[in-house]
């Protein structure tokens, strides 16, 4: 079944990170320390922004909803790829591909747009805060999170649909989750329809976000520099240094892997950058905005440290 004319395949064979069976195990353990980072990371950025009071603000609602995206993301992958490192025949059911697929596009767009709705939470707080809790009020910032996750929701629908409707000629998919690229490369039927609606996808939600993104941050850099003192620039830098490096992985890596042409594509490079937005990125995250942010570290105090030394001197 792993090759020749399948018109509808009912399982799917995933290749994984590496062929070579004597990294294996070795994988698994780097994979299995990653994923537990990652969701202990993201689970005590939920949870720090949800109880405590002082990170009642539209930035860590924004950052709560991100660590969410981050937390799914990574759990659509990794534990299909975890079990896949210990078994000898490395298979996904064809209903299983779809899901997976479905649900990592649902949360790659998600943060490709929530990223951008907090480069322009961050442009108001630095260049209109007198007006920032009006411009940026609980019911705007509910309405950006819902719009986020239907329109990310919306877009997955729509991509797996045409992936999925493809015939293949092969079931033996080079990566080691349910991505475009190398799903198309089993196609034995046109492929023209499913890629067309992938390269506009991709391209469109990057170019709309990025155009935020930039746009945001262009006139923070000009306000910025407006201010005299420096202590008042560096204290305004810090505000939004975290969330800029975020996004400049992020983007950096998300540009590298799809928009170049399918005649371009090395699978196995793809591979390599996919690691990184699917599992290394969510797992840098929560340390990006935790330990750049003083508001996090002393929530963290107050949240997890302080009721662990009451309770050590009970």
């Amino acid at each position: 079944m792993a090759s020749g004319n399948l018109s509808h395949v009912t399982t799917f064979i995933l290749i994984g990170v590496s062929e070579r069976p004597e990294l294996q195990v070795p994988l698994f353990f780097i994979f299995v320390v990653n994923y537990a980072v990652t969701v202990t990371g993201n689970v005590g950025i939920i949870t720090l922004t949800s109880i405590d009071s002082q990170l009642q603000t539209p930035m860590y609602f924004f950052l709560r909803h991100l660590a969410i995206i981050n937390l799914g993301n990574s759990t659509v992958i990794a534990p299909q790829m975890l079990v896949n490192f210990l078994l000898e025949k490395k298979t996904i059911s064809y209903y299983g591909c779809a899901t997976q697929h479905g649900g990592f596009l649902v949360f790659i767009v998600a943060e490709i747009f929530m990223l951008a709705v907090m480069a322009y939470d961050r442009y108001v707080a630095i260049c209109n805060p007198l007006l920032y809790m009006v411009v940026v009020s609980r019911k705007i910032c509910i309405l950006l999170v819902v719009l986020t996750y239907i329109y990310s929701f919306s877009t997955a629908l729509t991509v797996t649909s045409c992936v999925f409707s493809m015939s293949y000629c092969s079931n033996v998919i080079n990566h080691f989750y349910c991505d475009n690229v190398p799903l198309l490369a089993l196609s034995c039927s046109c492929i023209n329809m499913p890629e067309t609606v992938v390269y506009i996808s991709s391209a469109t939600n990057l170019f709309f976000s990025m155009k935020i993104v930039l746009v945001s941050y262009f006139r923070i850099i000009l306000a910025i520099l407006r201010i005299r003192s420096a202590e008042g620039r560096q204290k305004a830098f810090s505000t939004c240094a975290s969330h800029m490096m975020a996004v400049t992985v992020f983007y950096g890596t998300l540009l590298f892997m799809y928009l170049q042409p399918q005649s371009n594509h090395s699978l196995n490079t793809d591979k390599m950058a996919s690691v990184f937005y699917t599992l290394v990125i969510p797992m840098l995250n929560p340390m990006i905005y935790s330990l750049r942010n003083k508001d996090v570290k002393e929530a963290a105090r107050r949240v997890f440290i302080k009721p662990f030394k009451t309770f050590k001197s009970m």
